[in-house]
């Protein structure tokens, strides 16, 4: 094992059999587990992790970290250990079931492992059904330590198979539009990384591929917000909100002027034309004095 703290760590690549404490954390790689206690041990997925070590981790499991907090790192966990195929939550906060739908983003999870101590969705008698239904794609073999079997998967569809169906039905148009466009990303990001490869690798990772490319449209709809995420956008929504009233008192405002000053415009008008219709008769009375007038003032532009 290797003694280290965060200072001197960030210059150089974490090494296989790793640990590093801390007053609020630990990180800790024994064999083929990354270990991560607190929620500063999340800020260790930001180091340089050698080759060697992250191609080994296939176990990552999280203790005493808020789960909207680690669903924050899952991009650099997938990229920084893209061979691990097990999770385990310890005193997360997995409270609802939705959160689970956070973990779709990953690249693949064979194994999921919820510890009952500080997470009270365990205490739901179909959560593994809702894991089954909405990580589908991921094929799952293993659910805290029991294997997962085809009749687990039937029964998991009759469950919440409807509950995807209302979900995209109840979406407005352009949430859909977003979650689709974003599902196209992930399979181009995926069939550029394939691209090029040897032809028995693209077959070992065909099956991969399917989990990837393979989650069902309505399922995808099914995503999770983070309460801080969501704060954020509740207050740019109150923002924009804010925005646009502003904004379209302005131009009602700008509007009402318009129409008062139109209005006023009627009613002038009337005597406007006449007085027009006097100056002009009063002043082509005399048509030779007129004629005089013109031409003098001709000569004075020049």
């Amino acid at each position: 094992m290797v003694q280290a703290h965060r200072s001197s760590e960030h210059a150089a690549a974490a090494p296989a059999g790793y640990k590093e404490s801390h007053d609020t954390h630990l990180v800790d790689v024994d064999g083929d587990t990354l270990s991560l206690y607190g929620s500063g041990a999340l800020e260790s997925l930001d180091r340089n992790w050698s080759i060697q070590t992250a191609g080994m981790v296939t176990t990552v499991s999280f203790t005493f970290i808020e789960f909207d907090e680690i669903v924050q790192v899952l991009p650099k966990l997938k990229m920084k250990f893209p061979n691990s195929l097990h999770l385990k939550f310890k005193e997360t906060n997995l409270a609802m079931l939705q959160q689970f739908n956070a973990l779709a983003q990953l690249h693949r999870v064979d194994q999921l492992t919820i510890d009952p101590q500080g997470n009270p969705v365990v205490n739901f008698t179909l959560w593994k059904y809702y894991v089954l239904f909405r990580l589908s794609h991921f094929n799952m073999q293993k659910i805290n330590e029991t294997e997962v079997t085809q009749n687990d998967m039937i029964m998991a569809e009759r469950l919440f198979g409807i509950l995807a169906h209302v979900a995209s039905s109840e979406l407005p148009h352009y949430r859909v539009i977003s979650i689709l466009g974003d599902a196209r990303k992930k399979q181009f990001r995926y069939l550029q990384e394939t691209k090029g490869k040897k032809h028995g690798i693209v077959n070992e990772e065909n099956n991969d591929s399917k989990r990837f490319v393979g989650e069902n449209t309505n399922r995808a709809m099914l995503n999770y917000t983070t309460r801080d995420f969501y704060n954020e956008k509740l207050e740019e929504t109150k923002e924009k909100k804010k925005f646009c009233k502003i904004y379209i008192e302005d131009l009602v405002k700008e509007a009402t002027e318009i129409n008062m000053k139109k209005e006023a415009l009627q009613k002038l008008w009337p005597q406007m034309f006449i007085e027009l219709v006097r100056d002009a008769v009063l002043e082509t009375r005399n048509k030779n004095s007129y004629m005089k007038f013109c031409l003098q003032q001709i000569a004075d532009q020049k």
